[in-house]
């Protein structure tokens, strides 16, 4: 079930009230940003004169104040992308720049602008290869009467140097790594510039990566089959790497994760078991991760075998993607169109570099790989809304012991096999002296609802809520007395903080006791409402067809499609008009003679026409009691209410929808008895 859109009660002043409403727009102030990226450059003539050529840019900008930092009196107003010429005599000053944006908001750049007829001295260049863009070289130089310095890089082919302030960095990227000679050209305003030569410089390329992997995320065990990772337990390996791979495994590490660094890769081998294998046949989604230097070009490969039963399939990871960790997902039907037929039993794993067709030679192949898991998400996963493990099935996950980042809340799980927060207090003091939070970001004038199941030993209060992470300690929370009955507390309020860091808060050192916490939630606004189908069974489609059926014939099942927002629902084009009940949708239900009921469900359509709702019988003589309903493009909530002049235990919600062509989308279809 999705968002309501809007409430619909069968009266056109109500319906003309809404449609307006819908040609409303807002603007979020907030979105509004200053000019941004902002730098300034001096281009200088060298022939004394002191012309100085004032090189402003900036992003979300519509023009420039330039003050020149001289005894100009008046700014000068220049447009975006434009440049402007200014002469000085002999001295030092600060050019400023103001950026303006369309909707007023300003930016300020200063730079000190040295003017000199003496040639630039005292040199001091610094020269280094970057520690992780590979085959980039960063020049910094700093000099007496300076401006600005040219840097020509000596590849070969390349002719126009690199222009940079003085003080700032002049960034080279290298075609090939190698030997080369990098000439400097220092410069002021003195006809005379300074030249520095770097010889025989090695620009390096980088072949390793200098970060981990990301980290993945936690997952309950029973959701996820790790083969390599150390955010997982991993399955028992027979063979890793087998001995028939072709590369030069080495098991390394980054910081302090491990990964496999190969070499000279054609394809690795890995054998989980021979006997049975291992069990994928639920898991949704394989992933891994991997980093390559840039002379790797070709597409990677994982295949996956079960030679239990016999079969194996292969899936692409794409053309490489090199020098930075690229995490890939795929979904396990991509294994689905080889002869793999049970993914039930996987004795191997092969990982594959695709080759060059007609090319054999391999030695200057190098990829590391991490994280090779294949995961599932959760059964009926848990709302908690804004935050991360609010269920704490994934343990201390998320939650932090105060605002420690390093810390970990203290969890158990109960004989039921359910993890909470437990914690006891046994000395009373200050309320925040023992405390668990999670960050989250916060936005000041906001409604937020935090949602959470607490219960104790005995009779005690706590403080829960929302706050800073940080000075100055900000925050609105409610105390709330929990006893020993496991209950659901609900806390509404409106920020008047914001911080990406802030965090949901329980303080519980005022009191002693146990304090149990589960089931933690934070809503923006207030927790959706759970639907309620009443009556009916699966009225909300996301079990597909169930109970719902095309016309009254109990073999037959109604069409339902599954939206890019991964809400499922009834669809059905009508292609032509003829009698109402020529297109139908019912379920079967008991209806008692002489009651009220309600029917209540979303609609939707791709132009205005008419549907018939309401409840009948499944059988002669099909008495029914029904209303004809004008649906629109606009998914809207409609409403019927009637009493029932008939009663059967086989009797029948029902949508006819043959009378008018076009599409008919329905959703979170209610029945009450009132």
């Amino acid at each position: 079930m999705k968002s309501i859109n809007k409430i619909f009660s069968l009266f056109v002043i109500v319906a003309t009230l809404w449609s307006c409403a819908d040609d409303e727009k807002n603007v979020n102030l907030s979105d509004v940003q200053a000019p941004s990226a902002l730098a300034m450059a001096f281009d200088v003539t060298q022939d004394n004169s002191g012309m100085v050529t004032i090189i402003p840019t900036a992003e979300g900008t519509v023009y420039f104040d330039i003050t020149f930092g001289d005894d100009t009196s008046e700014p000068a107003q220049i447009d975006n992308g434009e440049t402007i010429d200014h002469t000085y005599a002999e001295g030092t000053y600060t050019v400023t720049a103001t950026a303006y944006g369309a909707t007023g908001l300003t930016a300020t750049i200063s730079r000190e602008l040295v003017i000199s007829l003496d040639p630039p001295s005292n040199l001091e260049v610094t020269i280094e290869n970057d520690t992780s863009v590979s085959k980039q070289v960063n020049v910094t130089v700093n000099a007496d009467d300076a401006i600005n310095f040219d840097v020509y890089s000596g590849e070969s082919g390349v002719t126009t140097p690199v222009t940079t302030n003085i003080g700032e960095t002049a960034i080279l990227q290298y075609t090939n790594a190698g030997i080369y000679d990098i000439t400097i050209e220092v410069k002021g305003i003195a006809i005379q510039t300074t030249m520095y030569i770097e010889e025989d410089f090695e620009v390096t390329e980088i072949l390793a990566p200098t970060d981990a992997a990301p980290t993945p995320p936690s997952r309950q065990s029973a959701d996820v089959v790790s083969i390599f990772s150390d955010a997982y337990t991993n399955v028992t390996l027979n063979e890793f790497p087998t001995l028939w791979s072709s590369a030069n495994f080495q098991a390394t590490t980054i910081g302090t994760d491990n990964v496999m660094r190969l070499t000279n890769f054609d394809f690795l081998g890995i054998v989980t078991n021979y006997g049975s294998g291992v069990d994928l046949s639920q898991m949704e989604t394989m992933h891994i991760d991997y980093w390559v230097p840039e002379a790797v070009t070709q597409n990677l490969e994982v295949k996956i075998v079960n030679t239990v039963d016999g079969g194996e399939d292969v899936a692409s990871l794409g053309t490489t993607v090199p020098g930075s960790w690229q995490s890939i997902e795929i979904d396990m039907q991509e294994f689905e169109d080889g002869t793999l037929t049970n993914r039930g039993k996987i004795t191997q794993i092969l990982i594959d570099y695709m080759q060059i067709p007609g090319t054999t030679d391999f030695s200057s192949v190098i990829a590391y790989i991490d994280n090779l898991y294949f995961y599932k998400e959760p059964g009926n996963p848990f709302d908690d809304g804004l935050l991360t493990n609010g269920d704490f099935e994934l343990g201390s996950a998320s939650w932090l012991i105060g605002v420690d980042d390093a810390s970990a809340a203290p969890v158990v799980t109960d004989s039921d096999g359910n993890t909470h927060y437990s914690v006891n207090v046994t000395q009373a003091g200050n309320p925040y002296d023992v405390n668990t939070s999670q960050k989250v970001a916060i936005t000041q004038g906001e409604t937020y609802t935090l949602k959470f199941d607490a219960w104790s030993d005995g009779n005690r209060s706590i403080i829960a809520g929302i706050g800073l992470s940080g000075n100055p300690w900000t925050n609105v929370t409610g105390t709330i007395a929990i006893n020993t009955t496991r209950t659901t507390y609900t806390y509404t309020t409106t920020a008047n903080f914001s911080a990406n860091d802030a965090r949901v808060l329980f303080d519980l050192g005022a009191d002693i006791g146990v304090v149990n916490i589960d089931n933690v939630a934070l809503f923006l606004g207030y927790p959706p409402e759970p639907f309620d189908d009443g009556l009916l069974t699966n009225g909300d489609f996301e079990l597909g067809s169930a109970s719902w059926l095309i016309g009254v014939d109990d073999a037959s099942a109604a069409p339902v499609v599954t939206d890019a927002d991964g809400n499922t629902h009834y669809s059905v084009n009508v292609a032509s008009a003829g009698n109402p009940y020529d297109v139908n949708v019912s379920q079967k239900l008991a209806i008692t003679e002489g009651e009220t009921y309600t029917l209540k469900f979303d609609a939707w359509s791709d132009d205005n026409r008419s549907i018939v709702a309401g409840i009948g019988l499944s059988g002669d003589p099909w008495t029914n009691i029904t209303a004809t309903m004008v649906i629109t493009p606009t998914k809207t909530t409609y409403t019927y209410t009637t009493n029932s002049t008939f009663g059967a235990p086989d009797a029948r919600v029902l949508f006819d929808l043959g009378a008018d062509v076009g599409l008919v989308n329905i959703d979170n279809v209610s029945l009450v008895l009132e």
